[in-house]
Protein backbone atom coordinates (compact mmCIF):
# COMPACT_ATOMS: atom_id res chain seq x y z
CA UNK A 1 0.00 0.00 0.00
CA UNK A 2 1.51 3.36 -1.02
CA UNK A 3 2.23 5.92 1.66
CA UNK A 4 -0.08 8.92 1.43
CA UNK A 5 1.57 12.32 1.04
CA UNK A 6 0.15 15.82 1.30
CA UNK A 7 2.10 16.99 -1.77
CA UNK A 8 -0.15 17.64 -4.78
CA UNK A 9 1.18 16.41 -8.13
CA UNK A 10 -0.49 18.03 -11.18
CA UNK A 11 -1.38 18.22 -14.15
CA UNK A 12 -3.15 15.21 -15.67
CA UNK A 13 -6.73 14.19 -16.39
CA UNK A 14 -7.94 10.60 -16.48
CA UNK A 15 -10.45 8.43 -18.29
CA UNK A 16 -11.08 5.28 -16.23
CA UNK A 17 -13.17 2.16 -16.60
CA UNK A 18 -14.40 0.42 -13.45
CA UNK A 19 -15.44 -3.19 -14.05
CA UNK A 20 -17.58 -5.38 -11.78
CA UNK A 21 -15.76 -8.18 -9.98
CA UNK A 22 -17.55 -10.72 -12.19
CA UNK A 23 -15.57 -9.40 -15.18
CA UNK A 24 -12.32 -10.77 -13.74
CA UNK A 25 -11.30 -14.43 -13.89
CA UNK A 26 -10.05 -16.25 -10.83
CA UNK A 27 -7.69 -15.91 -9.04
CA UNK A 28 -7.65 -12.20 -9.98
CA UNK A 29 -11.28 -11.80 -8.95
CA UNK A 30 -10.48 -13.01 -5.45
CA UNK A 31 -7.53 -10.64 -5.21
CA UNK A 32 -9.68 -7.61 -6.09
CA UNK A 33 -12.50 -8.72 -3.78
CA UNK A 34 -10.05 -8.82 -0.86
CA UNK A 35 -8.38 -5.61 -1.98
CA UNK A 36 -11.70 -3.72 -2.08
CA UNK A 37 -12.23 -4.44 1.63
CA UNK A 38 -8.96 -2.80 2.68
CA UNK A 39 -9.08 0.48 4.62
CA UNK A 40 -7.34 3.58 3.29
CA UNK A 41 -7.34 2.78 -0.43
CA UNK A 42 -4.95 4.98 -2.49
CA UNK A 43 -5.90 8.00 -4.58
CA UNK A 44 -4.82 9.02 -8.08
CA UNK A 45 -2.24 11.33 -6.48
CA UNK A 46 -0.64 8.36 -4.71
CA UNK A 47 -0.41 6.51 -8.02
CA UNK A 48 1.20 9.48 -9.74
CA UNK A 49 3.70 10.07 -6.94
CA UNK A 50 4.88 6.47 -7.18
CA UNK A 51 5.35 6.79 -10.93
CA UNK A 52 7.29 10.05 -10.59
CA UNK A 53 9.52 8.58 -7.90
CA UNK A 54 10.80 6.04 -10.44
CA UNK A 55 12.14 8.72 -12.81
CA UNK A 56 14.26 10.41 -10.12
CA UNK A 57 17.07 7.78 -9.94
CA UNK A 58 19.97 7.79 -12.41
CA UNK A 59 19.39 6.16 -14.79
CA UNK A 60 15.61 6.62 -14.47
CA UNK A 61 13.21 3.69 -14.28
CA UNK A 62 10.51 4.64 -16.81
CA UNK A 63 8.57 1.39 -16.37
CA UNK A 64 8.13 -0.48 -13.06
CA UNK A 65 9.91 -3.80 -12.80
CA UNK A 66 6.69 -5.45 -11.59
CA UNK A 67 3.08 -4.77 -12.39
CA UNK A 68 1.08 -2.89 -9.76
CA UNK A 69 -1.40 -4.84 -7.63
CA UNK A 70 -3.31 -1.67 -6.71
CA UNK A 71 -6.59 -0.38 -8.08
CA UNK A 72 -9.24 2.28 -7.67
CA UNK A 73 -12.44 0.98 -6.14
CA UNK A 74 -15.99 2.30 -5.96
CA UNK A 75 -19.45 0.93 -5.27
CA UNK A 76 -22.48 1.70 -7.42
CA UNK A 77 -25.99 0.35 -6.72
CA UNK A 78 -24.51 -2.18 -4.32
CA UNK A 79 -22.00 -3.53 -6.86
CA UNK A 80 -18.25 -3.31 -6.22
CA UNK A 81 -16.36 -2.00 -9.25
CA UNK A 82 -12.59 -2.08 -9.74
CA UNK A 83 -10.23 -0.11 -11.96
CA UNK A 84 -6.76 -1.74 -11.88
CA UNK A 85 -3.82 0.65 -12.14
CA UNK A 86 -1.74 -1.50 -14.53
CA UNK A 87 1.07 1.01 -14.07
CA UNK A 88 3.67 -1.08 -15.90
CA UNK A 89 1.57 -1.51 -19.03
CA UNK A 90 0.64 2.17 -19.10
CA UNK A 91 4.29 3.10 -18.62
CA UNK A 92 5.28 1.15 -21.70
CA UNK A 93 2.49 2.72 -23.72
CA UNK A 94 3.38 6.22 -22.54
CA UNK A 95 6.99 5.69 -23.62
CA UNK A 96 5.77 5.00 -27.12
CA UNK A 97 4.05 8.39 -27.21
CA UNK A 98 7.02 10.41 -25.95
CA UNK A 99 8.68 10.80 -29.33
CA UNK A 100 5.86 13.07 -30.46
CA UNK A 101 5.94 15.16 -27.29
CA UNK A 102 9.59 16.28 -27.10
CA UNK A 103 12.41 17.18 -29.51
CA UNK A 104 15.06 14.41 -29.67
CA UNK A 105 17.70 16.29 -27.57
CA UNK A 106 15.18 16.95 -24.79
CA UNK A 107 13.91 13.39 -24.91
CA UNK A 108 17.47 12.01 -24.72
CA UNK A 109 18.15 14.17 -21.66
CA UNK A 110 14.98 13.00 -19.93
CA UNK A 111 15.31 9.33 -20.82
CA UNK A 112 18.61 8.17 -22.38
CA UNK A 113 18.26 6.14 -25.60
CA UNK A 114 19.54 2.95 -23.97
CA UNK A 115 16.82 3.20 -21.29
CA UNK A 116 14.10 3.62 -23.90
CA UNK A 117 15.54 0.85 -26.04
CA UNK A 118 15.59 -1.61 -23.15
CA UNK A 119 12.04 -0.69 -22.15
CA UNK A 120 10.84 -1.17 -25.75
CA UNK A 121 12.44 -4.61 -25.94
CA UNK A 122 10.90 -5.61 -22.61
CA UNK A 123 7.47 -4.46 -23.81
CA UNK A 124 7.78 -6.38 -27.08
CA UNK A 125 8.54 -9.60 -25.23
CA UNK A 126 5.77 -9.02 -22.68
CA UNK A 127 3.20 -8.17 -25.37
CA UNK A 128 3.97 -11.38 -27.25
CA UNK A 129 2.84 -13.29 -24.15
CA UNK A 130 -0.12 -10.96 -23.43
CA UNK A 131 -1.56 -9.95 -26.85
CA UNK A 132 -4.98 -8.98 -25.45
CA UNK A 133 -3.70 -6.68 -22.70
CA UNK A 134 -5.31 -3.26 -22.36
CA UNK A 135 -5.22 -0.57 -19.69
CA UNK A 136 -8.22 0.42 -17.60
CA UNK A 137 -6.96 4.01 -17.42
CA UNK A 138 -6.11 6.61 -20.06
CA UNK A 139 -4.17 9.73 -19.12
CA UNK A 140 -3.97 13.15 -20.77
CA UNK A 141 -1.59 15.88 -19.59
CA UNK A 142 -2.51 19.56 -19.71
CA UNK A 143 -5.88 18.86 -21.34
CA UNK A 144 -9.06 16.84 -21.45
CA UNK A 145 -9.36 15.49 -25.02
CA UNK A 146 -12.56 16.64 -26.71
CA UNK A 147 -13.51 13.06 -27.59
CA UNK A 148 -13.62 12.18 -23.87
CA UNK A 149 -16.41 14.69 -23.32
CA UNK A 150 -18.51 12.89 -25.93
CA UNK A 151 -18.85 9.94 -23.53
CA UNK A 152 -20.53 11.89 -20.73
CA UNK A 153 -23.43 14.23 -20.07
CA UNK A 154 -23.58 17.51 -18.20
CA UNK A 155 -26.23 15.94 -15.94
CA UNK A 156 -23.55 13.48 -14.74
CA UNK A 157 -21.17 16.26 -13.74
CA UNK A 158 -19.94 16.13 -10.12
CA UNK A 159 -18.26 19.23 -8.75
CA UNK A 160 -16.83 19.82 -5.28
CA UNK A 161 -15.05 23.10 -4.71
CA UNK A 162 -12.82 21.66 -1.99
CA UNK A 163 -12.13 23.24 1.37
CA UNK A 164 -9.50 24.92 3.49
CA UNK A 165 -8.27 23.81 6.90
CA UNK A 166 -9.07 25.73 10.06
CA UNK A 167 -5.57 27.26 9.96
CA UNK A 168 -6.23 28.70 6.50
CA UNK A 169 -3.86 26.36 4.68
CA UNK A 170 -4.92 24.24 1.73
CA UNK A 171 -7.37 21.48 2.64
CA UNK A 172 -9.25 19.18 0.29
CA UNK A 173 -8.55 19.85 -3.39
CA UNK A 174 -11.44 20.60 -5.75
CA UNK A 175 -12.92 17.69 -7.68
CA UNK A 176 -14.57 17.77 -11.10
CA UNK A 177 -15.58 14.48 -12.67
CA UNK A 178 -18.25 12.65 -14.64
CA UNK A 179 -19.42 9.06 -14.18
CA UNK A 180 -21.64 7.26 -16.66
CA UNK A 181 -22.74 3.67 -17.31
CA UNK A 182 -20.80 1.92 -20.06
CA UNK A 183 -23.94 1.43 -22.16
CA UNK A 184 -24.50 5.21 -22.23
CA UNK A 185 -20.88 5.96 -23.10
CA UNK A 186 -20.97 3.53 -26.03
CA UNK A 187 -24.27 4.94 -27.27
CA UNK A 188 -22.90 8.48 -27.21
CA UNK A 189 -19.79 7.41 -29.12
CA UNK A 190 -21.94 5.88 -31.86
CA UNK A 191 -24.18 8.96 -32.12
CA UNK A 192 -21.22 11.31 -32.07
CA UNK A 193 -19.44 9.42 -34.84
CA UNK A 194 -22.52 9.49 -37.06
CA UNK A 195 -22.87 13.25 -36.63
CA UNK A 196 -19.16 13.99 -37.15
CA UNK A 197 -18.79 11.77 -40.22
CA UNK A 198 -21.84 13.38 -41.82
CA UNK A 199 -20.52 16.89 -41.20
CA UNK A 200 -16.78 16.59 -41.84
CA UNK A 201 -13.98 14.55 -43.36
CA UNK A 202 -11.96 12.08 -41.36
CA UNK A 203 -9.60 13.89 -39.00
CA UNK A 204 -8.13 13.90 -35.48
CA UNK A 205 -11.51 14.35 -33.77
CA UNK A 206 -13.11 11.44 -35.63
CA UNK A 207 -10.00 9.27 -35.27
CA UNK A 208 -9.82 9.97 -31.54
CA UNK A 209 -13.47 9.06 -31.02
CA UNK A 210 -13.07 5.84 -33.03
CA UNK A 211 -10.05 4.93 -30.90
CA UNK A 212 -11.77 5.54 -27.57
CA UNK A 213 -14.87 3.70 -28.79
CA UNK A 214 -12.82 0.61 -29.65
CA UNK A 215 -11.19 0.79 -26.23
CA UNK A 216 -14.57 0.85 -24.46
CA UNK A 217 -15.66 -2.26 -26.35
CA UNK A 218 -12.98 -4.24 -24.50
CA UNK A 219 -14.80 -3.99 -21.17
CA UNK A 220 -17.77 -5.53 -19.39
CA UNK A 221 -21.08 -3.93 -20.50
CA UNK A 222 -22.00 -3.19 -16.87
CA UNK A 223 -18.84 -1.21 -16.25
CA UNK A 224 -18.76 2.44 -15.20
CA UNK A 225 -16.81 5.08 -17.12
CA UNK A 226 -15.24 7.99 -15.23
CA UNK A 227 -13.82 11.21 -16.65
CA UNK A 228 -11.79 12.84 -13.87
CA UNK A 229 -10.10 16.24 -14.17
CA UNK A 230 -7.54 14.97 -11.67
CA UNK A 231 -4.63 17.38 -11.25
CA UNK A 232 -5.96 19.74 -13.92
CA UNK A 233 -8.08 21.36 -11.20
CA UNK A 234 -4.83 23.09 -10.13
CA UNK A 235 -4.15 24.43 -13.63
CA UNK A 236 -7.51 26.10 -14.25
CA UNK A 237 -8.02 29.71 -13.08
CA UNK A 238 -9.90 30.40 -9.86
CA UNK A 239 -13.64 30.15 -10.44
CA UNK A 240 -13.24 28.48 -13.82
CA UNK A 241 -13.96 24.98 -12.52
CA UNK A 242 -17.35 25.89 -11.14
CA UNK A 243 -18.37 27.34 -14.51
CA UNK A 244 -16.81 24.54 -16.58
CA UNK A 245 -19.51 22.74 -18.54
CA UNK A 246 -17.36 21.44 -21.37
CA UNK A 247 -19.42 18.26 -21.77
CA UNK A 248 -22.51 20.39 -22.36
CA UNK A 249 -20.68 22.42 -25.01
CA UNK A 250 -19.55 19.27 -26.81
CA UNK A 251 -23.06 17.79 -26.67
CA UNK A 252 -24.50 21.04 -28.02
CA UNK A 253 -21.97 21.08 -30.84
CA UNK A 254 -22.71 17.49 -31.88
CA UNK A 255 -26.47 18.08 -31.72
CA UNK A 256 -26.00 21.15 -33.94
CA UNK A 257 -23.98 19.14 -36.46
CA UNK A 258 -26.74 16.54 -36.52
CA UNK A 259 -29.18 19.31 -37.49
CA UNK A 260 -26.79 20.74 -40.05
CA UNK A 261 -26.35 23.92 -37.98
CA UNK A 262 -22.66 24.73 -38.46
CA UNK A 263 -22.97 28.17 -36.86
CA UNK A 264 -24.16 26.85 -33.49
CA UNK A 265 -21.58 24.05 -33.62
CA UNK A 266 -18.84 26.62 -34.27
CA UNK A 267 -19.92 28.72 -31.28
CA UNK A 268 -19.86 25.69 -28.97
CA UNK A 269 -16.38 24.80 -30.19
CA UNK A 270 -15.28 28.40 -29.69
CA UNK A 271 -16.36 28.29 -26.03
CA UNK A 272 -14.29 25.15 -25.54
CA UNK A 273 -11.21 26.72 -27.11
CA UNK A 274 -11.51 29.85 -25.01
CA UNK A 275 -12.09 27.93 -21.79
CA UNK A 276 -8.94 25.84 -22.22
CA UNK A 277 -6.74 28.64 -23.54
CA UNK A 278 -5.29 29.43 -20.10
CA UNK A 279 -4.26 25.79 -19.58
CA UNK A 280 -2.52 25.69 -22.97
CA UNK A 281 -0.72 28.91 -22.11
CA UNK A 282 0.44 27.43 -18.79
CA UNK A 283 1.69 24.33 -20.59
CA UNK A 284 3.71 26.48 -22.99
CA UNK A 285 5.19 28.43 -20.08
CA UNK A 286 6.43 25.15 -18.59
Amino acid sequence: MPKVSSVIVPYAAYLRVYEPLTAFPEPERGHWARYARRPGLPSYQDELRLALADVVPTPPVPVPVRESEDAFVLEADGVVLVCPWRTRLRGWQALGDLAGEFPPPVLDALLPPFVRRQAAEDYERWLAAHPDARPWIRTATWQVPINWFVLVSDEEREYDGGSRSSSGSAGEAPVLRYRTPMVEARRRVARGLRALRTAMDEGPLVDGLVDVGRWLEEFHPRSLVELDYGGLVHALPAGALEDDHSAADVAEGIAALRRGDGVTAGKAYGRLVERWRSVRDLRSAN
